[in-house]
């Protein structure tokens, strides 16, 4: 069951704690903060030692790094401008240029996940959680930048994450600190919200993030990220999303809040989602979040069916972009703050 959790961890190299979760657990993946990055020949490193931690299925490397405000790697390392300025821009090469700059540096540094793009759409102005991550104040206008984005990272051997479904992009507080409720119905989702998620699924888009939000409308008990209606019923089933379903972070206080994280853990689950991220949780949190999703796998909480469904799908993406038998193209650490990335950043910047 330890491969539905992809965790953070502590240390520029695998910590001893990391090593025995993936002893005892197995893991779906590892996912990258600032505090594991110092320049690109140690995440390099890094990643080697995380890789080799592998047991029956490859692990997850993964990352935030968006740009702007949400970038775990820093310089020497590309610095990208915020994505707001490509929708500013409207230019879609400026976009595809980005986005294979970016996933030059990732595949570089044996990064093979990024929790990117931001597909919310920016109708509140002043939402403190998206703001400037976001591609544009548009819904047609992030659907096709966003899917350019994605495009190019996965043409890349970089699995792209869209995020944060079903749409933070109207929320009036930051879902770290405490939990947006959003008076929007159905309609309202189909219209906005899900335009750019609509066309990340045509392009193919490797995994979606949901959102802690509260939508009283469509289900007025759970989060959106714990919502059975939400994950299961309107992203798989009725938008038919045949991809991976990850959480936000569990450890979020909109969640944690009200929620433990192994009771966040198993609800998540339960509603559908195929593997939950455990950041910045210590590891006995970790190892209590995962036990707990064993307990209820074992008194059919979470039902046998939606373990095999987690499981496939997690499958199918870790073969699509993992597979060993995959050609991978070996990128130089030399790209990585080259000065024709440098560049790109530059003509991005102009819009800011």
């Amino acid at each position: 069951m330890g491969r539905l959790a992809i965790v953070g961890f502590t240390g520029h190299t695998v910590p001893a704690g990391l090593r025995e979760l993936v002893a005892e657990f197995d893991l779906g993946g590892v996912v990258y903060f600032a505090r594991n990055i110092v320049d690109p020949a140690q995440v390099a490193e890094l990643s080697r030692e995380v890789a080799a931690l592998a047991r029956d299925w490859p692990l997850w490397i993964a990352v935030d790094q968006e740009g702007g405000r949400v970038a775990r790697l820093k310089a020497p390392f590309t610095e990208w401008p915020p994505a707001l300025t490509l929708g500013r821009s409207g230019d879609e090469a400026l976009a595809a240029r980005f986005a294979r700059a970016l996933a030059s540096e990732l595949a570089a540094v044996g990064i093979n996940l990024n929790h990117a793009p931001v597909l919310d759409v920016l109708t509140r102005a002043s939402n403190p959680a998206i703001g400037d991550r976001a591609l544009a104040e548009g819904a047609d206008d992030v659907a096709r930048l966003g899917a350019v984005i994605i495009r190019e990272l996965q043409a890349a051997g970089i699995a792209a994450c869209g995020k944060h479904f079903p749409g933070h992009g109207d929320a009036d507080v930051d879902s770290h600190h405490e939990l947006p409720i959003l008076d929007h119905d159905r309609r309202r989702f189909d219209a906005v919200e899900f335009v750019p998620f609509r066309r990340a699924m045509a392009e193919g888009v490797a995994a979606i993030m949901t959102a802690h939000l509260l939508i009283p409308a469509i289900d007025a008990e759970r989060p959106a990220s714990m919502s059975p209606a939400i994950v299961q019923g309107l992203l798989k089933d009725s938008l038919g999303f045949q991809g991976v379903v990850f959480s936000d972070d569990l450890g979020m206080k909109g969640v944690s809040a009200t929620r433990p994280l192994p009771v966040a853990s198993v609800d998540a689950i339960v509603a559908g989602t195929d593997a939950v991220l455990l950041c910045n949780s210590t590891v006995e949190d970790q190892v209590l979040a995962i036990e707990a999703i064993i307990r209820a796998a074992e008194t059919n909480q979470i039902t046998q069916k939606r373990i095999d469904d987690a499981m496939a799908r997690q499958l199918q993406m870790k073969t699509r972009f993992l597979a060993s038998g995959r050609p991978r193209v070996t990128v130089p650490l030399g790209i990585v703050g080259s000065a024709a990335h440098q560049a790109v950043a530059r003509d991005m910047a102009a819009w800011l």
